[in-house]
């Protein structure tokens, strides 16, 4: 089969069989992780992504491949999850830029569209790293695009693009020291082939579908909200509305004012507009009145509205609606990103205004924060991630909130985020100054981890057998043991933990009370001079977070 052109169904069938591979190989992508810890996402946070891409192509049929790329990069840059998503984003987010206006494409203008992505996927991060997902695309796009002939059709593109795809990545342990220690690929890369597989077979004509779950769907348990149930919470209410010429002025729609509308009808709302579609989302008590009042502008492409008051399983948990309110004005908004209950009351006790459910494995998207931002009535608001994996999600949410001024502080840590916040003034009249101490915080902060091994391995000069307890900072292990509070102590001597003034202690959600009563008292006991503060963080795969400051 020759293809010599694309068009927007065509796009967006092969960006649902890019999803639908991936999907199938997530778990995968998830286990080449250089850590042999149970904290490999980067196959779920790319599928997630994509399938953001995906919903916002739902039910479409847009033969302009200019609107079909734009509205796919839309849905990804909202749902962007983890660096890899956010890298994933920002290349169909280039794809989009080079086909804006065009009605279809030929492969000329798509090499030239897939060379767009890579400029806008190296922008989007500060300190590009050769080896990874981003070197991976870029070696492809190249590839292909200097392999087009006269001659040359979509599928003669696409197989040289996926031949290099697979030659680069099995040159990522060449240019990245820890992916040949740990014997393993780039798992962004390896993410990137499933996609193009997904598409190639589209191409070919193949039919592929979304065959497994979604790793984060909810599952609805329909007895939560009987005939004898009173709704407490609302309506989780989203849809995609097509502004009509006989409804509104198409070139003088306030979108402004439709979202001020819309806030006295419920909270968590996010709306955006892209062309002549607006996309919204909102919790609310009275879906029916929200239906009603945006109709007046148009009409529906899509619609989905979901009983918050429903219990999921332990993925998720219900959303809270409260009543539209005036919340009081600050000049300064805290949100920060943590997973672990005890540790989302520590945030809560020191004055964030939101806490983001998220962290190693469980990512927030973009619009995740971005429904935080909204809850916040302040000039300044300032973002803790506290993992190195979502600041570059929160930089992409904080580049779409118009309604506030929002700072990403580069918290890469539960305890840098804790003894940034334990730590911030905000009467100082100048924010650089603030943004300033904070990072400056932050550079004292010393972390290590105590986590459990999935696989066997050998690393940092340590034999490592699955079950056994690793304990690291960053990328390096230093020890490795049968029992965890020995790899807990042997961390806190290689840290040196009486340089630091406060030690903090948060124990995992496997770690009992007894047993983490026995390691604060080893701990104390080793070090009778230092302050401890133990946590109960409840947080998963970390058993032990050791915080220095």
């Amino acid at each position: 089969m020759k293809t010599i052109r694309m068009n927007g169904i065509l796009f967006a069938d092969m960006i649902r069989g890019g999803a639908a591979v991936l999907s199938a190989n997530r778990q995968r992508v998830n286990d080449l992780n250089v850590f042999p810890i149970p904290d490999g996402d980067t196959g779920d946070n790319m599928f997630m992504t994509i399938n953001s891409g995906v919903a916002a192509l739902a039910h479409e049929h847009i033969p302009s491949l200019g609107q079909a790329a734009s509205t796919a990069a839309q849905g990804m840059l909202l749902g962007a999850r983890g660096n890899s998503g956010v890298i994933l984003s920002r290349i169909f987010a280039g794809i989009s830029h080079e086909l804006e206006g065009a009605e279809e494409a030929d492969v000329v203008l798509l090499g030239k569209a897939f060379e767009s992505g890579i400029d806008e996927a190296y922008r989007a991060v500060s300190v590009p790293v050769e080896g990874t997902m981003l070197t991976v695309y870029k070696d492809a796009v190249h590839f292909a695009g200097s392999q087009i002939k006269r001659d040359a059709t979509l599928e003669s593109y696409f197989d040289n693009f996926l031949m290099e795809l697979r030659c680069s990545l099995q040159r990522t342990p060449e240019l990245l020291d820890v992916l040949r220690e740990a014997g393993v690929v780039d798992s962004g890369g390896a993410g990137m082939i499933y996609i193009a597989e997904g598409m190639q077979h589209v191409l070919a004509g193949e039919n592929v579908t979304l065959q497994t779950e979604n790793p984060f769907e909810r599952k609805t348990d329909l007895s939560a909200f009987d005939e004898n149930s009173v709704l407490t919470f609302g309506y989780c209410t989203e849809f995609l509305l097509r502004l009509q010429r006989v409804k509104t002025d198409l070139e003088h729609f306030d979108l402004e004012a439709f979202k001020s509308h819309l806030e006295q009808m419920g909270d968590s709302i996010v709306a955006f507009r892209e062309g002549t579609i607006v996309k919204v989302h909102i919790h609310t008590k009275q879906p029916g009145d929200v239906l009603n009042y945006c109709q007046q502008f148009g009409e529906f492409l899509t619609t989905k509205i979901e009983n918050m008051s429903l219990q999921h399983n332990g993925l998720s948990t219900p959303h809270h609606y409260a009543p539209s309110m005036s919340r009081p004005h600050k000049p300064y908004g805290l949100v920060s990103v943590a997973t672990g209950r005890g540790i989302k009351e520590i945030f809560s006790a020191l004055g964030c205004d939101a806490v983001v459910d998220g962290g190693q494995s469980m990512n927030p998207s973009a619009e995740d924060l971005l429904c935080a931002f909204r809850k916040i009535n302040a000039d300044h608001i300032l973002v803790y991630p506290n993992n190195s994996n979502i600041i570059m999600t929160a930089q992409q949410a904080a580049s779409l909130y118009q309604d506030a001024f929002v700072y990403i502080i580069p918290s890469r840590t539960i305890g840098e985020g804790y003894a940034a916040i334990s730590m911030l003034d905000t009467d100082k009249e100048d924010v650089r100054e603030i943004l300033r101490e904070q990072k400056a915080i932050i550079a004292g902060v010393v972390t290590g981890l105590v986590s459990q091994a999935v696989r066997d391995t050998e690393q940092n000069g340590l034999s490592i057998r699955k079950d056994d307890y690793i304990a690291f900072s960053g990328d390096e292990i230093y020890h490795v043991s049968e029992n965890r509070i020995t790899a807990l102590l042997a961390l806190a001597d290689t840290l040196h933990l009486p340089d630091y003034d406060i030690a903090l202690l948060i124990c995992g959600e496997n770690v009992a009370a007894d047993e983490a009563q026995a390691a604060y008292d080893r701990l104390h006991e080793r070090y009778p001079r230092a302050e401890i503060i133990m946590i109960d963080g409840q947080q998963p795969i970390y058993d032990y977070i050791l915080t220095l400051e």
